[in-house]
């Protein structure tokens, strides 16, 4: 809604202008009349929209055209003030002053007129007759109003009918001509009642009519006379408005068209505007777009709040209950949408089922992935959704997580993220798509997404494993193609040539970098050849202490791989352990084998039993109950006999 309102009078001399002004502000008709009133602000505390009200006079005798040519372009709403005992003044509504407004304003973006007929104190009778046909004539015209300065009548309805032509204009919403709602107003609507059917059974019920009512705009729950005199109202008036004791979108549509006829669009207006719509019926950028901040070096990710609403939007549209959205399921997912935001390489980015459609893993991968990449996108989604509205918060950026800088977790050891990306890279044909293909438990021959995402599972936590594959480049990688947790080097082990790319890329940009590298030997089951590079990859990774070269091929019916994701999402998590392991086994790398686990697992029982002890000698001064050196020692007891529990659980896993 607007933030203040510009109203600016007109009319033809001595029709009493500036005698309405001074009358609304002292409340008494005026002795004198000066030619012109000087600008007055009403403050928003007084007025019933609460909105700062600018009213601004016109004199013929003391401004120019050119000067009002100026108030009209920064005008909000034109009273045009006639008297209604003059004639002359009231031909001259459409002889004169509607055209040169229409003129002076542009055709999309007229202010809307009020007509005052002043002076009514001085006749008996109604001008009401002859200002209708006017009225019917032109649509900016907002209503009329028949007023004296002299008696005070009117004087306030006057500028509220005003102010409310502005906060909340008829324009955008009805066509009087029809007699129906404008496609605009429609398509706006649909949407509302979209969001506000929680069950997505085409109907309002009560709770969601309550909903409704209490959580998104009135603040008030209806009484449940109230509810049923409403549809009682809808059912005289339309034979499918209501349908299982509940309001269908032919009835929420019909309700509206009814408050505009009664001249209640303000009800229209709170909950359009409720739903982030403008003047124009266009959801705002402020809607769409809240500010969020993001430092360097830290990524977004949906909260827990978000993915239960994610989850309850998947439920409401799978009405086949198969954990999948079908084609139709999605389009109707999508309807609050003004366009399909997920094209087809959607299917190839995450799970689908057998028969590509994407499954509940896949759809909240997809929003999972969307955060990560474009979060400013994520939020104009959740916004079409009405995340915000439903779940009562400022805005949907209330949905959104901002990690930490990764030096933190860095210098901690340790990462609160969900969400780790690593980047592919690698000759052209030696394997990445399948690569990525692979980790969807799939292969596809149509395969046109450079990125795909899955769930993996790191020490019985669920993490996301985001996969990009990056285009090679000989000569050039971007920023982009280097920030990342983990990389993955490929080569084809059938190429001879393909190997020659991952040691020289490795070489240029991650060989002091801290971020962790994987070479992976893709097309394992084809004939392994001799590379054509100064080093095998098997010397090339021991001199440079990586990992040895992990065979990978897509071409087997077992799900390959699964081992490898959660290794790579492992040392996206641990970055800072070792390229040797600690315990001096020179097998691992980044230390993924139990050995090192182990030893920081006696780490951390010694280190408890040191501050018992250290807590022991502390209190040994003061305490002298024995309970308190029997608590103690059971305490101390309990700690090594639970760390040497783990010790053996983790040494009977290897």
């Amino acid at each position: 809604m607007r933030k203040d309102v510009r109203i600016l009078l007109v009319g033809e001399p001595k029709v009493g202008k500036t005698s309405l002004i001074m009358s609304l502000v002292s409340e008494e008709f005026p002795d004198e009349v000066p030619l012109r009133a000087e600008e007055i602000t009403i403050p928003a505390d007084v007025t019933p929209e609460r909105v700062p009200t600018h009213i601004v006079d016109y004199s013929e005798a003391e401004q120019s055209e050119e000067q009002l040519y100026q108030e009209i372009s920064k005008a909000n709403v034109i009273c045009i003030v006639y008297s209604v005992n003059n004639k002359k003044s009231i031909e001259k509504v459409t002889s004169h002053w509607i055209p040169l407004i229409n003129d002076r304003t542009d055709k999309d973006s007229r202010v809307p007129l009020i007509l005052v007929g002043n002076k009514s104190d001085l006749v008996e009778h109604s001008s009401m007759e002859t200002i209708l046909p006017i009225m019917n004539q032109y649509q900016d015209i907002e209503t009329c109003v028949e007023c004296s300065a002299k008696n005070l009548k009117n004087i306030s309805e006057l500028f509220y009918y005003a102010q409310k032509a502005v906060l909340h204009p008829t324009g955008p919403l009805y066509c009087p001509e029809e007699k129906e709602l404008k496609p605009s107003c429609i398509k706006a609507l649909t949407r509302i009642f979209k969001v506000s059917d929680l069950d997505n059974d085409g109907i309002l019920n009560d709770n969601e009519l309550n909903f409704f009512q209490v959580k998104t705009c009135f603040n008030t729950p209806l009484a449940p006379q109230a509810l049923e005199d409403v549809k009682n109202v809808v059912r005289r008036n339309m034979a499918d408005g209501v349908k299982d004791n509940g309001l269908t979108l032919k009835g929420f549509l019909f309700l509206h068209t009814l408050f505009i006829q009664r001249g209640r669009h303000e009800t229209t207006w709170t909950v359009l505007r409720r739903f982030g719509y403008d003047d124009d019926l266009e959801l705002t950028q402020e809607y769409l777009f809240p500010l969020i901040k993001i430092p360097p070096d830290c990524t977004t990710e949906l909260n827990h709040n978000a993915y239960l609403f994610l989850q309850s939007i998947f439920d409401k549209h799978d009405k086949d209950r198969d954990c999948a959205l079908s084609p139709e399921e999605l389009k109707d997912l999508f309807k609050v949408f003004p366009y399909m935001p997920w094209g087809p390489d959607v299917k190839n980015t995450v799970c689908t089922n057998d028969q590509g459609w994407i499954t509940y893993q896949g759809y909240l991968s997809q929003w999972t992935l969307t955060t990560y990449l474009d979060v400013q996108r994520s939020l104009e989604y959740l916004g079409y959704l009405g995340y915000s509205i439903i779940y009562e918060h400022e805005s949907q950026a209330a949905a959104i997580t901002v990690t930490r800088n990764k030096r933190i977790d860095l210098q901690k050891k340790q990462t609160q993220r969900s969400v780790f990306r690593c980047n592919v890279l690698g000759a052209q044909g030696s394997g990445k798509s399948g690569f990525l293909q692979r980790s969807l438990h799939r292969i596809r021959e149509d395969h046109k997404s450079l990125y795909a995402i899955n769930t993996t599972y790191v020490y019985g936590q669920e993490k996301y494993l985001l996969l990009h594959e990056v285009m090679p480049d000989f000569d050039f990688l971007s920023e982009a193609d280097l920030a990342c947790d983990v990389v993955c080097l490929v080569y084809d082990v059938n190429d001879p040539r393909s190997f020659e790319y991952c040691a020289k890329t490795y070489k240029q940009y991650f060989m002091d970098s801290k971020i962790p590298c994987v070479v992976i030997a893709a097309k394992s089951d084809l004939h392994e050849v001799r590379q054509h590079y100064s080093l095998p990859p098997l010397e090339f990774c021991r001199k440079h202490k990586l990992h040895p070269p992990q065979p990978f091929t897509c071409n087997t019916s077992d799900p390959l791989g699964k081992e490898l994701y959660t290794r790579l999402t492992t040392m996206a998590m641990y970055p800072h352990v070792r390229r040797r392991c600690l315990c001096g086994c020179n097998r691992c790398t980044y230390c993924l084998c139990q050995n090192l686990l182990r030893l920081e697992l006696l780490r951390s029982i010694k280190a408890q039993l040191r501050r018992v002890v250290f807590n022991r000698h502390m209190a040994q001064a003061d305490l002298k109950n024995s309970t308190f050196w029997l608590r103690a020692s059971l305490g101390a007891t309990v700690c090594a006999v639970l760390g040497f529990a783990m010790y053996r659980a983790l040494l009977k896993q290897r």
